[in-house]
């Protein structure tokens, strides 16, 4: 199971998720189709056989149409918003799709940021390797997206499903906003080393992270650790980890590193 970043409009990230062993690859969040069809020049794939979506928004599934106007056949658009564009398979939570013979790829209903944001869970069949989670706009390294569509227990909710995923777990997510969510994370939980030092390894491009990493380092997945609450005005948080999201999500739309 291979994974090829396709960095894509300011900040974006497109993948192609590939099957080693067939050849096969599926296109997460295709917005600028170029990139990924046939396939990028780096990806010994063939053209993708479909394309998972993760949410509605026009920099994740504006590429859609254009992507399959550009293959040689039609391919399923798979997502859990009908306002995704060219969708044609709707996915609830846990349905699951396969790639090629070695790759099952699970949906998960991870709401707020939009209704009907999936996340998509992927795991080796063989066993051979990482499992990885596509989180759109969801989860970010070292952050979480803005409540657009939902609240802040909805978004708890969603990053305590993507918490339960094994530690190993490879996090694919939907922009490079990874220095000024640590830069953020920081100021909210300043005696956090692991977290300090991470900000202070960064390179241009950080996907993946890991969901043990987003564990010990990432804010809005420590909402019950003592101190985090109190950062941004909860006193006594650990009880309340809802308040805590809330809060924190109100200081990282105003925080200016």
């Amino acid at each position: 199971m291979d994974v090829a970043i396709v960095p894509c409009l300011r900040d974006n990230y497109a993948y192609l998720l590939i099957d080693r062993a067939s050849n096969l690859a599926a296109a997460i969040d295709p917005v600028e189709p170029k990139k990924v069809s046939p396939r990028p020049p780096d990806a010994t794939c063939n053209w993708p056989l479909f394309c998972p979506t993760t949410h509605h928004h026009s920099d994740h599934a504006g590429g859609n149409a254009a992507l399959l106007a550009s293959l040689p056949a039609a391919i399923p658009v798979y997502a859990g918003d009908p306002r995704v564009q060219a969708i044609s398979h709707t996915l609830a939570d846990g349905d699951t799709l396969a790639l090629g013979d070695t790759i099952s790829i699970r949906a998960m209903h991870t709401p707020c940021h939009t209704t009907g944001h999936i996340s998509y869970y992927c795991t080796s069949l063989s066993g051979t390797d990482s499992p990885v989670v596509f989180t759109g706009d969801t989860l970010f390294l070292g952050g979480c997206g803005r409540f657009f569509e939902g609240t802040a227990d909805q978004m708890l909710a969603s990053l305590d499903k993507l918490a339960a995923l094994p530690g190993e777990t490879k996090v694919y997510c939907g922009h490079e906003y990874t220095k000024a969510n640590l830069k953020f994370g920081v100021a909210v939980d300043a005696a956090n080393d692991q977290l300090s030092k991470r900000l202070a390894n960064l390179q241009a491009v950080t996907v993946p992270g890991t969901i043990a990493e987003e564990l010990a380092t990432n804010v809005f997945m420590r909402t019950r650790v003592h101190g985090v609450g109190d950062a941004v005005g909860v006193v006594g948080g650990k009880s309340d980890p809802i308040a805590v999201m809330a809060a924190l999500r109100e200081a990282k739309n105003e925080f200016r590193a």
